[in-house]
């Protein structure tokens, strides 16, 4: 994959050309990195489809827990509907995420079981069926079910913020790669400062991410593992998720045999 007279006159000239040069350089970064974004942005799935697998969590001390989840997409003529359901009892939640192209994604989170509803056949009528606003900004920046992801991670939250840019190109883990830089405009103590990507030039997949604090420290580092060839397209079938501030890992693998 595949992933620029006289000596005094000259010298201001030069200095001038250089600021130029740099200042062009970074327009471009930042305009490559908003269209990436929205390319991003704009990438749906071609049609409803579930996939079943599990997250394996492993604490910062060791601990280790399984939990069942199910991950679906409902496409409708203007939009699509993500969603993640766990099936522990003692974990049970549900996160809808709506996706609308040149919008802003609303998500919808449930964590009682008895609250649990199917998904709706009109994505419109999602936030009168839920009864519920969607989470603010800050109440995306927490984990779902206990894991190592987080509410924004799972709707690609950071590829929506407004500031975006291209870092540069470069082979990553065999793939040809485009860094993105993507910075939160809502950051606070608890969530990411930014985010920056290894997209796959040719599949715009993302290779990897380091998420960081708001002291601009590693916090996680995100990667996928193991692509398989499922009804002669490929998906991913293991997601690793590292804090790297508290040591705990959560993998989520999907049955992907299964399909």
């Amino acid at each position: 994959m595949r992933l620029r007279f006289a000596p005094v006159a000259l010298g201001l000239l030069a200095a001038l050309g250089a600021a130029a040069a740099t200042t062009n350089e970074f327009s471009d970064a930042v305009i490559q990195g908003r269209n990436l974004a929205q390319q991003l942005c704009a990438v749906r799935p071609a049609e409803n489809s579930t996939n079943t697998g599990v997250l394996q969590i492993r604490d910062g001390k060791g601990k280790r827990s399984e939990i069942p989840v199910s991950c679906r997409a409902v496409v409708t003529a203007t939009n699509w509907l993500s969603v993640y359901e766990t099936g522990a009892t003692n974990r049970a939640v549900t996160l809808w995420v709506v996706h609308t192209a040149n919008q802003s994604n609303e998500y919808f989170y449930r964590t009682n079981a008895a609250d649990q509803v199917p998904v709706p056949g009109s994505i419109p009528a999602l936030g009168h069926l839920l009864r519920n606003p969607p989470l603010s900004d800050a109440e995306l920046m927490t984990p779902f079910a206990g894991s190592d992801f987080w509410v924004a991670d799972l709707g690609l939250e950071f590829f929506h913020w407004p500031q975006q840019k291209v870092l540069k190109k470069e082979v990553h883990r065999s793939c040809g790669c485009t860094v993105l830089e993507s910075v939160n405009p809502n950051q606070s103590t608890n969530g990411y400062s930014r985010v920056v990507s290894w997209i796959d030039t040719e599949s715009l997949g993302i290779v990897e991410a380091y998420a960081y604090d708001a002291k601009g420290n590693k916090l996680k580092n995100f990667y996928p593992k193991n692509l398989k060839k499922v009804n002669g397209q490929y998906q991913v079938e293991t997601m690793i998720l590292d804090n790297m501030q508290t040591g705990s890992r959560t993998r989520l693998e999907f049955d992907l045999d299964k399909k």
